[in-house]
């Protein structure tokens, strides 16, 4: 199974997004969504689980979302500092027992396993700005594996 990661949109639905997640089977939007009419546009390529971020005030979404998929368990949250973890999130996970988490907040890419948990921000999916590097990711994820891929905006 295939799922898209995506964060940090800010209003913004970069035109490549609908190619590059063509196929995926889920999309997870870990927060700063801007206009609840960009999870309407990701919807029409799959199914979405999406959260707020700190800077969104949609009465849709909730702060944190758990989503089994392809038997990997995911908690989406926006900010989090996958080697200083606050503490209700430590607990949330300590509970949740997740494969891996997914967060945004950065706007930097970031992949790494830290306590049996894989942590993954896809980095930032705004609209250009001062150069910054802008990505989405790909989880390719098997019966015993997560398999991350970052592709460019």
């Amino acid at each position: 199974m295939k799922i898209g990661v995506i964060s940090d949109t800010h209003g913004f639905l970069d035109p490549k997004a609908p190619d590059i997640f063509a196929g995926v089977s889920h999309i997870l939007h870990a927060g700063d969504i801007g206009n609840d009419s960009i999870i309407v546009e990701l919807e029409a390529i799959a199914p979405v689980t999406a959260v707020l971020g700190n800077t969104d005030s949609s009465p849709t979404f909730r702060l944190h979302e758990v989503v089994t998929l392809a038997g990997h368990k995911f908690l989406v949250h926006h900010i989090v500092n996958p080697h200083a973890l606050k503490e209700n999130l430590q607990l949330q996970i300590a509970r949740e027992r997740p494969d891996a988490v997914v967060f945004g907040h950065t706007h930097k890419a970031f992949c790494e396993t830290i306590g049996g948990v894989l942590y993954l921000n896809p980095g930032y999916a705004g609209k250009p700005k001062f150069g910054a590097e802008r990505t989405v990711a790909i989880l390719h994820c098997g019966e015993k594996e997560i398999r991350p891929e970052f592709l460019p905006l």
